[in-house]
């Protein structure tokens, strides 16, 4: 088989490359250049790496349409006072998407290092289903992908874990060139997207400027905000506000630039909504009973969903923390099998 293999060049793109070669198949390395060439360019390193095992690399700059799908959405949505999840918008639009296209020219099949696969179902067909590894898994951040895309690609590591695979590398004598954990979201330095945010802002991104805050059951204004953009739904440090009893953010008003702010009894919800919905199999085929995941560090909870349209209604059957706007929402069955993914609002 024709494989070609994305490969960052972190531990997990290079596990699959050099896994799949060998279990004897033709392999090419496709490394997708994101952001602008620098001081940390893992593309020399690559090109020594693929030349000394005999593996051809070619490499797609694709760090325009980057720019234009992932990172002007991820800024625009602050301005909204949403919680992009750049990630998931990645593997959409970039991974699956263009990337993915590019890969279509020089193999009949394409690879990556995600820990998620690829299953058949005796219902939903061949279907996206949770790695093995629970603290890696990774396909929450691929329930916005269309099914008939992830049709088209294979998951090495989905039945690996972490630890497993450093040790098949190092038992071959293969270190990454880029060895350490890839941070949060690639294109922000240390991390620090407010940071970044600001210097979008002197740029000229119409990041809202402060406001009032509104104390929940009390109807009443007890401070004023930095700016919506600072703050997320859940949030506790970092309020700066002097109060009888610890407040967290219930929720961003952007029609009237409000933040509202309440105890921790409040946080708790019953219920959430997400829209722009991948539906991964036809809601007809799904079981009755169904788990929701609506932030990457959290198992999927039992919940009650439901599709209109463009809309999904989720009715958790007991309370969980506030979700954030902006984030994804991804329904499961009992056995990790992804049913549908959206973004919710």
């Amino acid at each position: 088989m024709n494989i070609t293999v994305a490969i960052s060049g972190g531990t997990d793109s290079l596990f699959a490359l050099l896994y799949l070669k060998e279990q004897g198949h033709s392999v090419t390395a496709l490394h997708a250049r994101f952001l602008p060439s620098s001081g940390n360019d893992p593309v020399p390193a690559l090109e020594k790496l693929c030349r000394s095992i005999g593996i051809p690399l070619r490499v797609a700059d694709l760090s325009e349409a980057f720019r234009r799908s992932v990172i002007e959405p991820f800024a625009l949505a602050h301005t909204m006072a949403r919680t992009p999840n750049p990630c998931a918008l990645c593997n959409r639009a970039m991974k699956f998407g263009r990337l993915l296209d590019a890969a279509a020219a020089h193999g009949e099949t394409f690879a990556t290092g995600h820990y998620a696969s690829m299953e058949e179902h005796p219902v939903y067909g061949t279907a996206l289903r949770a790695g093995k590894d629970g603290a890696k898994d990774q396909s929450y951040f691929l329930a916005l992908v269309p099914t008939a895309r992830l049709r088209r690609c294979i998951f090495p590591l989905s039945t690996w874990k972490k630890t497993d695979i450093r040790a098949w590398l190092a038992g071959r004598g293969h270190t990454p060139p880029l060895p350490s954990e890839s941070q949060e979201i690639c294109f922000i330095p240390d991390d620090d997207h407010y940071a970044w945010l600001e210097k979008k802002k002197k740029e000229g991104l119409n990041l809202p400027g402060p406001g009032p805050v509104l104390l929940a059951g009390e109807n009443r204004i007890i401070a004023e905000h930095r700016g919506l953009w600072q703050y997320t739904e859940g949030q506790r440090r970092g309020l700066r506000i002097a109060w009888k009893e610890p407040l967290y953010v219930l929720q961003r008003r952007p029609e009237d630039n409000t933040l509202v702010v309440g105890p921790r009894n409040m946080l708790p919800v019953l219920s959430c909504s997400a829209g722009e919905l991948n539906l991964m199999v036809e809601p007809a085929l799904w079981p009755e009973e169904l788990f929701v995941r609506v932030r990457y560090h959290q198992a999927p909870v039992p919940a009650r969903v439901s599709v209109s349209g463009e809309r999904m209604i989720v009715e958790f059957l007991s309370p969980q923390q506030l979700p954030a706007p902006g984030q994804v929402a991804a329904v499961y069955d009992g056995d990790g099998f992804v049913l549908a993914g959206g973004i919710l609002n």
